[in-house]
C-alpha cells in the first residue's frame, strides 16, 4: 500500500540500469531481472530497461524471458561522440538498430527513449538534423551534457523545440556515479530543475539515486541525492514557480520527515502539490536511472512509505 501522490510521483520513475556501476551484472542476468520485475507487484514504479544499442544483439539471446502481456520496454542507450558530425553518424546507426530490433521482436520489445550524450559544438542547425533523423520514430530522445552546461544545453532544447515539428527533445542530467567527484552539487541541480521547469523541456536522471532521501553514502565518500529531493522538487520548482536558492533547499534537505504524502497531496515543509498536479508535472520529469530496483522500494519500506 502507498498513499496515491507517492503514486504520481513514483509511477514508471524508475530506469533500471543494472548493467551499469555500481552493481555492473552480466546482460543476462540483468535481463532476467528486469523479466521479474515487469510480473512484481511493484511494477508500478518500473520504467525502462536502459540497454546500449550495441548490445541489442546479444539481448536477443534473452527475449523469450518476455511476452506480449510483459514486453521488454527499453531506452536505448547512443554512444558518445567526440563533436557533430560523429554525433550524427552515431546517430544515424543507433534509429537504424533501433528500428530493426523492434521489427525482429514484435509484441515482445518496445523501445519508446533513446539516450545519447551530446557533444559540445552541436546548434540549432545539427538540432534541425537530429530531428530530421529521427522524425519517422516515436522516440522521446534525451541528449545529455556535462551538469555545469546543463542551462545553456535546456535553452538550445527549447529554441529548437519552439519551432520543431517531431516530437520535443529532452534533457538528461548526470546526478552521481561511483566517485565522490561525479556527483553534481545541489545548487547545480537546481539550476538544471528551474530552467527545465521554465523552460518545459523534459527532464530526466541518471547516477546516484539510489535512496530516497540525500544522505551520506560511505561506498562513495559523499552525500548521495535521494530521489525523492529530486522529482520532489522538480514537481514544486515547476508548481510554485522556485528559484535556483528554493530548489537548492529541498535537495539538501536530510530529514524524512519534511516529506509528507497523502492520497490528496505531496508535502514538503510547508509547501504542498496536489496529487493530480503532479500526475501533470510528471509529463515533462520523467524518471531516474538506477543500476537496482530493490534498494529504492527497500528503502521505501524502511521509511513505511510503501508497505505490504
Amino acid at each position: 500500500m502507498f498513499a496515491a501522490s507517492l503514486g504520481a510521483l513514483l509511477t514508471h520513475s524508475i530506469d533500471y540500469a543494472g548493467i551499469f556501476p555500481p552493481c555492473s551484472l552480466g546482460l543476462e542476468s540483468a535481463l532476467e531481472n528486469q523479466a521479474r520485475y515487469v510480473r512484481d507487484p511493484d511494477a508500478w514504479m518500473l520504467n525502462n530497461f536502459v540497454l546500449p544499442v550495441e548490445k541489442f544483439d546479444a539481448a536477443a539471446n534473452s527475449i523469450s524471458l518476455f511476452d506480449p502481456k510483459h514486453p521488454l520496454r527499453i531506452s536505448a542507450l547512443g554512444g558518445k561522440s567526440a563533436n557533430k558530425d560523429e554525433f550524427l553518424l552515431a546517430l544515424k546507426i543507433a534509429a537504424d538498430k533501433i528500428k530493426s530490433f523492434s521489427a525482429d521482436h514484435v509484441d515482445l520489445v518496445s523501445i519508446s527513449q533513446l539516450e545519447m550524450p551530446l557533444p559540445q559544438d552541436v546548434d540549432l542547425e545539427s538540432l534541425a538534423r537530429i530531428g530530421s533523423i529521427l522524425k519517422s520514430s516515436e522516440l522521446q530522445a534525451f541528449w545529455e551534457t556535462p551538469v555545469d552546461s546543463a542551462e545553456n544545453t535546456i535553452a538550445l532544447l527549447a529554441e529548437h523545440n519552439s519551432s520543431a515539428e517531431g516530437r520535443p527533445f529532452g534533457y538528461k542530467l548526470r546526478t552521481g556515479g561511483v566517485t565522490a567527484d561525479a556527483f553534481p552539487a545541489s545548487p547545480q541541480i537546481a539550476r538544471a530543475l528551474v530552467a527545465s521547469a521554465k523552460a518545459r523541456v523534459s527532464i530526466k536522471f541518471t547516477a546516484g539515486l539510489h535512496h530516497p532521501i540525500r544522505q551520506f553514502r560511505d561506498e562513495v565518500k559523499t552525500k548521495m541525492h535521494g530521489f525523492l529531493n529530486v522529482l520532489g522538487a522538480a514537481v514544486l520548482a515547476a508548481e510554485h514557480g522556485w528559484d535556483d536558492e528554493q530548489t537548492s533547499k529541498m535537495l539538501e534537505d536530510e530529514n524524512a520527515s519534511s516529506f509528507s504524502f497523502s492520497d490528496d497531496s505531496f508535502t514538503w515543509r510547508e509547501w504542498k502539490i496536489t496529487t493530480d498536479q503532479i500526475k501533470a508535472r510528471r509529463k515533462l520529469v520523467t524518471s531516474f536511472g538506477s543500476c537496482s530496483f530493490n534498494e529504492p522500494r527497500e528503502d521505501l519500506c524502511a521509511l513505511k512509505l510503501l508497505t505490504d
